[in-house]
């Protein structure tokens, strides 16, 4: 359906648990002949049980074989905590129902690494990162062979992650954005949490310009040069979050965004925090605890 919409960038991982269906719609669409596997821009992410170097190639290959690709465009380190690996389950558990952490604790060295043997090999064009704090991103940089592509991170009015943004932009790392919209149908949301799809700012601008909320809130992404991956699985939603190229937003309007955040706190909040991996050594948002 998202092809046939026009979406050329497909945003995949293991833990969505989906590579499977999405591997078929691949397989059928590209023999079809009117789309081909070079007009699309894939991504898959290496999960939390995987970051041992001796699973990392493996995991990949399960994610090539299940979306019936030869390469991805794209392979990310989800998160850079390391769960333990064997328990066949994607959040492995104690009997206290606490997250187990990998008991080799594997270093976030050790499994880039790994992913720039699956660039060397062909399996994947590029590699980058998600979720990983200005510090450890740093260690991969004075470490690194093969230099991150990208960093995917949660990104919105709410929760600007202007410094992160700039970090990238410095070290010419591409800036992936998602839940731009603020993840409205989450649901561990808490009651005083702001809705930004029905912020009163928002809807002013939207009205400015004849378009949608949404529109608004992906097209603010796109005017600050971040690349945007919204969710949806509505046909209609599909085509409107793909149309905002009829529209910019002015300085008044980006400043308006920008400061959004302040009516939720000094610092704004984020929507996907993981607090339950807290423990981990590895746990990217500790300063923000």
């Amino acid at each position: 359906m998202a092809l046939k919409v026009g979406y050329r960038h497909f945003d995949c991982a293991h833990l969505y648990q989906n590579e499977e269906k999405i591997g078929q719609a691949f397989f059928k669409v590209f023999n079809d002949g009117h789309i081909t596997r070079e007009d699309v821009f894939i991504v898959s992410k290496l999960w939390c049980t995987s970051h041992r170097s001796d699973h990392v190639e493996a995991t990949c290959d399960k994610t090539l074989s299940d979306l019936q690709l030869d390469y991805l465009d794209l392979y990310l380190i989800h998160w850079p905590m390391a769960f333990e690996p064997g328990k066949g389950t994607l959040f492995p558990v104690d009997d206290n129902k606490v997250p187990l952490m990998d008991t080799r604790s594997p270093s976030l060295l050790e499994t880039w690494a790994a992913m720039e043997k699956l660039v060397k090999s062909g399996k994947c064009r590029n590699i980058g990162l998600s979720n990983f704090n200005i510090s450890q991103i740093e260690e991969i940089l004075k470490n690194a062979e093969i230099k991150p592509a990208c960093l995917q991170a949660e990104s919105h009015p709410l929760f600007p992650n202007l410094e992160l943004l700039e970090f990238c932009k410095k070290n010419e790392i591409a800036f992936v954005c998602y839940s731009p919209l603020g993840s409205p149908g989450r649901t561990w949301k808490k009651e005083d949490q702001l809705s930004l799809l029905h912020d009163e700012d928002v809807l002013k601008i939207a009205q400015k310009h004849s378009v949608s909320a949404g529109q608004v809130l992906i097209r603010y992404q796109v005017d600050k040069g971040n690349s945007v991956i919204p969710k949806s699985g509505n046909l209609s939603r599909m085509k409107e979050n793909l149309n905002i190229f009829g529209f910019s937003l002015d300085s008044s309007d980006m400043d308006c965004l920008n400061n959004l955040y302040k009516k939720a706190g000094p610092n704004g909040y984020r929507v996907f925090d993981f607090k339950e991996f807290t423990h981990s050594p590895n746990y990217p948002f500790s300063s923000e605890l």
